[in-house]
């Protein structure tokens, strides 16, 4: 994802993407140095929710030949849906920050700014925290403990081949700003 620690591009200085939009802490690119990794993007080439897609339908399927069965009653109804409504409520906050920021939510592009109001001061990746959310609640609402184990090789997965590829191009793209950014805010919670 996009961050930075550094103070607010204000007005109409150069490089301003975040005009009209008080609060966002947004960094134009153009004024950070570039190497080939900063244009380039960070190199992703699976759209993270595939990762989250495939471990629910293979814990879906362990569970239709191995049942396992973590939730008794219909409690985890509630419970599941609690963390599906929490999950669905990271989303907006997010996509507002990257449309005021005129930066690609696309993983896969180069980051344009740096991002760190909103779910981003208090987690690096709420993209990838509120996917992970969806997917247990969706674990609990199916009461499979397949769907539930996978999560941690998913979590495992995202954050060694997409977490870490983030945080060197936005290392590349925008240095110094988002090494203070990232010793202040944790990668998940």
């Amino acid at each position: 994802m996009n961050y930075d620690q550094s103070p607010v591009i204000q007005g109409n200085e150069p490089g301003n993407f975040s005009a009209g939009y008080p609060g966002v802490r947004a960094h134009n690119k153009s004024t950070r140095p570039m190497n080939a990794n900063a244009l380039s993007g960070p190199g992703i080439r699976i759209p993270p929710p595939l990762f989250y897609l495939v471990a629910l339908v293979m814990g879906m399927a362990l569970d239709h030949f191995w049942p396992l069965s973590c939730f008794a009653g219909s409690s985890r109804y509630i419970v599941g849906s609690v963390v599906i409504v929490v999950s669905v409520l990271i989303m907006p906050p997010v996509l507002l920050s990257f449309r005021r920021a005129a930066t690609p939510f696309d993983v896969r592009k180069a980051a344009s700014a740096l991002i760190t109001d909103g779910p981003y001061k208090f987690s690096r990746n709420p993209t990838y925290l509120s996917l992970t959310l969806l997917y247990l609640g969706l674990g609990v609402v199916l009461d499979s403990g397949w769907v539930l184990i996978l999560v941690i090789p998913v979590i495992l997965l995202v954050d060694l081949w997409v977490v870490r590829k983030e945080e060197r191009h936005l290392e590349a793209s925008f240095g110094e700003q988002y090494l203070r950014y990232k010793a202040t805010v944790r990668r998940w919670l």
